[in-house]
């Protein structure tokens, strides 16, 4: 989707909501190219690891924090993605790119993740303004409610920071507020084909169940940060650092490789972004 530009009714929409979903975000040839990749990457590979949920089913995942010239560094610093970003944050400074996970779900063991908000984690981090912070989901494959779809309770956002504490390997809100949130708040399944994209609040209350089906449900979560919003207990300088967009064209006419070491991996044992 080259040339892309959100509507004033799509910015209202997140504003309202606090998530938006863009359908045909990527063509298919550019899902084809990072789903090939991610499965035959073998630094992809060395570097995810495990999260355990509360039932012992785990989510493979790897995350890292500068994104290069392989084809999923070219897809998060994107003119698309990083156009649509500013338009979503509050304030006017640079945009950061904070980290990017790759998320991979398999067929009957991908497990599930809690309730939680993304700056419930990013608050431990010590960054101040949560209105400053996105993050943008593409879909590498379909996601349903079969294979563990994203969930969200519209609105939530607006409640601000809800306390998180730990729940199984991951860290979860407290289920009381969820329990209440729902009370009023609509519960939406985000289901999304492959290509599509998802933008979403850092405060917005989101979960997935593990999947049970037959099919793997793959997807990049790239994370984004105005350069004024400084953490205080962050190792990496990743997001104050300003991110240069590339043509959306960059995907696939770019001649590109597989992830490589100075993407500056996470790995579990220093795992200080998700605890």
């Amino acid at each position: 989707m080259t040339n892309f530009k959100l509507t004033p009714q799509q910015i209202a929409d997140y504003h309202r909501d606090g998530y938006l979903i863009v359908k045909n975000f990527l063509s298919s040839d550019e899902v084809k190219k990072l789903h090939g990749i991610a499965i035959e990457d073998n630094m992809m590979r060395k570097h995810s690891f495990d999260l355990n949920d509360q039932s012992g089913k785990r989510t493979k995942l790897a995350l890292w924090y500068t994104p290069g010239n392989d084809a999923y560094g070219l897809l998060s610093k994107s003119k698309r993605i990083i156009d649509s970003v500013n338009e979503l944050l509050d304030g006017d400074a640079p945009v950061c790119h904070f980290h990017s996970k790759l998320m991979q779900k398999e067929p009957k063991v991908g497990g599930a993740w809690e309730w939680h908000q993304d700056y419930g984690y990013w608050y431990k981090n010590e960054f101040l303004l949560p209105e400053q912070m996105i993050s943008v989901m593409v879909a590498i494959t379909d996601a349903n409610k079969q294979n563990g779809c994203l969930q969200v309770i519209k609105g939530t956002h607006k409640m601000g920071r809800i306390e998180h504490g730990f729940s199984g390997e991951q860290v979860g809100a407290s289920q009381h507020y969820v329990d209440l949130a729902l009370k009023t708040m609509e519960l939406v399944y985000v289901e999304l084909k492959a290509g599509d994209a998802l933008f979403f609040h850092s405060n917005i209350l989101h979960r997935s169940e593990a999947n049970l089906s037959e099919n793997s449900r793959w997807s990049l979560i790239s994370c984004y940060n105005r350069s004024s919003n400084v953490p205080y207990n962050e190792p990496s300088n990743s997001s104050t650092i300003p991110i240069q967009s590339v043509p959306d064209e960059a995907l696939l006419e770019w001649e590109t490789s597989g992830l490589q070491e100075s993407a500056n991996f996470l790995e579990k044992e220093k795992d200080e972004a998700l605890k």
